[in-house]
């Protein structure tokens, strides 16, 4: 499998976005946003976490014009599999390859600690290897993570099983850390091939950190190829 990971200025996790694949037996290579092209042998291609531009204006907000987004726009509108990870979310919704926006968190801190998200729909390639209802423990570390979408957009969220994972504790039970709409933490397009959340499995990869649960949530692309 052949993971490519696009790399803004002021992007941060590309290398740990690198190193989660590459542990799951994937290559990968990372794409600099100036590029007008993808790598054609891509997979999936991953907009990972971090801080594109600054996140000046808002968070992917200047990211959305840069060179390279053409290129992942024909790129998923041809079927091909999109990832986004925090920044990479904001950067998809501000880019309309994913409904909804991110704002800024309820609480108008920046949040950084592992917690529980409950799978809400495994019926796509991302998340097959998990069970509904499974929680997993992952890290979030984000400012602008709170995921606003109108009554409207979420009724269809809900009827196309677009919501992925949601905001819990280890029960299960909702907890919400940043006022998200729903406790939402993560959500699909209707066409289940571009994918965006605001934890970072890539860093549950090793117990030793705090979590391997990274690894189920990942492994979906990796054993579909």
């Amino acid at each position: 499998m052949k993971v490519s990971i696009l790399q803004f200025p002021g992007t941060n996790c590309e290398y740990d976005t690198q190193y989660a694949f590459e542990k799951l037996g994937a290559t990968t290579e990372i794409v600099w946003h100036k590029a007008e092209s993808l790598p054609t042998d891509t997979d999936l291609l991953v907009v990972a976490g971090g801080f594109s531009y600054g996140d000046y204006l808002r968070s992917g907000a200047i990211a959305k014009f840069s060179p390279v987004m053409k290129a992942v726009k024909e790129y998923a509108a041809n079927g091909g599999k999109v990832l986004g990870i925090c920044n990479g979310f904001q950067v998809l919704t501000e880019s309309g390859l994913l409904p909804g926006a991110l704002k800024r968190n309820e609480g108008l801190h920046f949040i950084s600690k592992h917690h529980h998200l409950k799978i809400e729909n495994n019926d796509n390639i991302f998340l097959q290897e998990l069970n509904n209802g499974d929680v997993v423990n992952i890290p979030i570390a984000h400012h602008d993570g709170n995921y606003y979408i109108d009554e409207a957009g979420l009724r269809e969220l809900e009827a196309n099983n677009q919501i992925l994972v949601r905001y819990t504790d280890a029960q299960g039970e909702i907890k919400n850390p940043n006022g998200s709409v729903a406790s939402i933490a993560g959500v699909c397009n209707k066409e289940k091939n571009v994918f965006g959340l605001m934890p970072h499995p890539e860093r549950a990869m090793e117990v030793l950190l705090g979590s391997d649960d990274g690894v189920a949530m990942l492994q979906g692309f990796v054993k579909s190829c």
